[in-house]
């Protein structure tokens, strides 16, 4: 990490000077050590406390026995949450400058998040998406502020890419309005046409111009979200754990849960960071089906947390539902985390059928895991902990047979 927002030069170049303003142009994509800048993972931090009220809300829905309208209401906030940390991240890939006026409408999109972060409970209890839509209005006119920004220091193609975006980013925000002006009925529908509208701009505004992203930064920012949020996951099961032992003196009841839950996160972490990605980032095409299909990877990774919060809930008696529903609130996440890592991930990597099937076949193990009643999330856990064992296994076969029949090639 880098004292300043990302802009370390090539080895042979000289420090640039901190300036109020400079041209926001587009930067390099071979350029050497980029990584993450202090105001990036700020931004992940602040990110994330919505991500805990998506989280907290889906919790009380499924526990009052109203699933399937919590399960909604969290698809559409955590898409909000997703989409405009989205944005700014690949913007930010491509053009951070870390003068004086990206970082303040940098912070000034962080205020935008908190905002709609106030707003989740009111949209979950209330379906009143007054104060989210109010908390994206912010971040996303800061956001076409950055892209006109972009456009006014660049031409031709580069230019019309960014006024694209900008008019683009504008244009769905005048359409997320329906949450707030139409009934009821009508706004899951209308979620799923913003959704595709919203998806649409990224590749209509790079038609013809592809934004300068770097595939290691890029790679490196998904992966601290992922950490972010599965840390988000283990605090949220760690504080329901803490509250049901000391409201109802039942560890005995919720040691499984715990540790179950421990060697979930312990092993999604593993997977997803057993093979570095940015290697396989390297056409438009990818970039995008990786990109958006994180989507799922985190609101997945998300919901394992509030999975077990349920969990934890259902032990103790405090929730409306019965164990096989509260054993599926951890089990279906799990499993749904592995189907997406393995497709956006661990697929390009493995080498023979018995290394591709290790991640699908685990998911349907953990997802027959659900009929195991209080024993599920630990039997969940000790098969995602068997995955990893094995998939260690099959790699470190594979890499010997590799040694034993070309060792003047592994020594050279």
């Amino acid at each position: 990490m880098t004292s300043s927002s990302g802009q370390t030069p090539a080895p042979s170049a000289k420090p640039r000077p901190p300036a109020l303003l400079r041209r926001l142009t587009a930067r390099g994509r071979d350029e050497s050590h980029r990584v993450a800048s202090p105001l990036e993972l700020l931004f992940d931090l602040c990110f994330v406390v919505a991500v805990a009220q998506a989280g907290v809300q889906l919790v009380h829905a499924v526990a009052e026995g109203h699933a399937a309208d919590g399960v909604l209401n969290y698809a559409m906030v955590f898409f909000a949450i997703w989409w405009a940390w989205m944005n700014f991240t690949w913007f930010a890939s491509a053009y951070d400058n870390d003068d004086a006026l990206y970082r303040v409408v940098t912070l000034v999109q962080i205020a935008g998040v908190l905002v709609l972060a106030a707003g989740i409970a009111r949209a979950f209890t209330e379906h009143d998406f007054l104060l989210v839509w109010l908390g994206y209005v912010i971040m996303r006119l800061a956001m076409a502020g950055q892209w006109l920004r972009a456009a006014a220091s660049a031409s031709g193609e580069e230019r019309t890419t960014a006024l694209r975006y900008a008019c683009g980013v504008l244009t769905c925000q005048v359409g997320w309005l329906g949450l707030v002006l139409l009934p009821e009925p009508a706004r899951p529908w209308l979620f799923l046409v913003m959704v595709v509208v919203e998806l649409c701009v990224p590749v209509f505004a790079e038609m013809h111009h592809q934004t300068s992203w770097h595939p290691h930064h890029i790679a490196e920012r998904y992966g601290l979200f992922t950490i972010i949020v599965l840390g988000e996951t283990i605090a949220a099961a760690t504080v329901a754990v803490k509250s049901a032992v000391d409201d109802h003196d039942a560890l005995t009841e919720l040691l499984p849960i715990a540790a179950g839950g421990l060697l979930i996160v312990f092993s999604a972490w593993w997977i997803y960071f057993v093979v570095p990605i940015h290697g396989h980032l390297r056409s438009r095409g990818r970039a995008f089906v990786w990109g958006y299909g994180h989507y799922l990877v985190f609101t997945s990774a998300a919901a394992i947390g509030a999975g077990l919060e349920v969990a934890v809930e259902q032990a103790v008696g405090a929730a409306h539902l019965s164990t096989l529903a509260a054993s599926a609130a951890v089990t279906l996440p799990t499993a749904l985390y592995l189907l997406t890592v393995w497709a956006l991930h661990s697929r390009h990597f493995k080498v023979g059928l018995a290394q591709q099937l290790v991640l699908p076949v685990t998911a349907l193990l953990v997802i027959c895991c659900t009929a195991l009643g209080d024993w599920a999330v630990l039997a969940a856990g000790l098969v995602c902990s068997a995955a990893v064992v094995t998939g260690v296994v099959l790699t470190a076969r594979t890499a010997g047979r590799e040694r034993a029949a070309n060792p003047a090639g592994v020594a050279g």
